[in-house]
C-alpha cells in the first residue's frame, strides 16, 4: 500500500525478504551497513556495484556497456566500501566502552575511550565530534577543549572532501541553539564561528541551489543572531525552510523534526510565532533570554 501511494508508476518488480537470507548471504559478506544498500549483478554474474542506490543513474549505463568493472570509478567506489569495513572493525571495541560510558554520564571514562580510538583513527568525524563535546561541553575543559576545538576548525576547513559536514559539525559545537555556550571565551568562539560561517555559506550560497540548507544554516544563523545581526538570522532560517519544500529525497519524519526546529529558532528570533505548512510554533522567552545573555 505504501508502494502504491508513493510510488505509483513503479515499473520494476519488489521483492520483501521475510527470512533474512539478503542479510545473510549479501549484506553480511560484502560488509555492507547502511540501508538502503544496492547490488547490481552485470549479465557475466558478476557484482559489479555495492553502494547506495543514489549513483546508480551513472553507473548503470557504464554496467550496461561493459566499461564498469574495470573504471577508475568502480575501483574508488570499492576502495570506499572496504574503508568503511575497516574503520567499523576498528571502532566497534570503542563504542562498546564508549556507549556506557556515555550513558551512565561517566565522563571521565567517556574520554578515556575516544581517546584510545582517536589514537587507531585520528581523522574519525565521530570520534573527533565527541572528544569536542566532552571535553567542551561535558567537562566544561576550556584548557584542553579549546585549543583543540581550533584545531577541529582549521581541520574542517581545510578538509578536501567531505568539508560540509565537518564545517557543520564543527560549528554546531559552538552556535547550536540548544547548546549553554556561555562558559567559551567570547572572542575565542565568535573568531571560529565567523570563519565557520563564511565557509558555510561559502560553500551553500542562500542564493544557489546547494542542498540541505535546512541542516547547515542553522547554527550559521545562531552566530548571526548573537552577533547582533538578527536580520541576517531570520534571513538564513528562512531559505532553511524554504529548502525543506525542495528536499525530496528527505523522509517525512526527518522534514517534521528539522521543520519543527527551525520553526522555534524563526519564532525566538522575531518574538512572534512562526508557521509553515500547517505547524506553528511560539516563542520560548527563556530560550530568547538566554540567547540574549550570551550576546551580552
Amino acid at each position: 500500500a505504501w508502494l502504491t501511494e508513493k510510488f505509483p508508476n513503479l515499473k520494476y518488480r519488489t521483492a520483501f525478504d521475510c527470512t533474512g537470507e539478503m542479510k545473510k548471504l549479501w549484506l553480511e559478506p560484502s560488509s555492507s551497513f547502511g540501508i538502503p544498500t544496492s547490488f547490481v549483478v552485470d549479465r557475466d554474474g558478476h557484482i559489479a556495484y555495492i553502494g547506495h542506490p543514489a549513483p546508480l543513474d551513472d553507473v548503470l549505463p557504464k554496467v550496461l556497456n561493459g566499461s564498469w568493472r574495470s573504471s577508475y570509478e568502480a575501483k574508488a567506489v570499492d576502495a570506499k566500501r572496504i574503508s568503511r569495513v575497516r574503520e567499523s572493525s576498528l571502532s566497534q571495541p570503542i563504542y562498546a566502552k564508549l556507549g556506557p560510558a556515555m550513558q551512565d554520564e561517566d565522563w571521565a571514562a567517556a574520554l578515556l575511550a575516544i581517546e584510545e580510538g582517536l589514537a587507531v583513527m585520528p581523522d574519525s568525524f565521530d570520534f573527533r565530534r565527541v572528544h569536542a563535546d566532552i571535553l567542551l561541553h561535558k567537562l566544561r575543559d576550556i584548557k584542553t577543549g579549546l585549543p583543540l576545538m581550533r584545531e577541529l576548525v582549521e581541520d574542517a576547513i581545510n578538509k578536501k572532501f567531505e568539508a560540509m559536514s565537518w564545517v557543520v559539525m564543527a560549528l554546531n559545537q559552538l552556535f547550536h541553539p540548544t547548546i549553554d555556550n556561555s562558559h567559551l571565551p567570547h572572542d575565542d568562539r565568535f573568531a571560529m564561528g565567523k570563519e565557520l560561517s563564511e565557509q558555510i555559506l561559502e560553500l551553500n550560497p542562500p542564493q544557489g541551489d546547494g542542498d540541505f540548507k535546512f541542516g547547515c544554516y542553522f547554527p550559521v544563523a545562531q552566530y548571526y543572531y548573537e552577533s547582533g545581526n538578527k536580520d541576517r538570522a531570520i534571513e538564513l532560517i528562512e531559505v532553511a525552510i524554504k529548502s525543506l519544500d525542495h528536499s525530496e529525497p528527505v523522509p517525512d519524519q526527518t522534514k517534521q523534526r528539522y521543520l519543527t526546529s527551525l520553526l522555534q529558532a524563526l519564532a525566538n528570533y522575531t518574538g512572534e510565532p512562526a508557521c509553515h505548512a500547517g505547524l506553528c510554533v511560539a516563542p520560548q522567552n527563556k530560550t530568547s533570554e538566554t540567547q540574549n545573555a550570551v550576546t551580552s
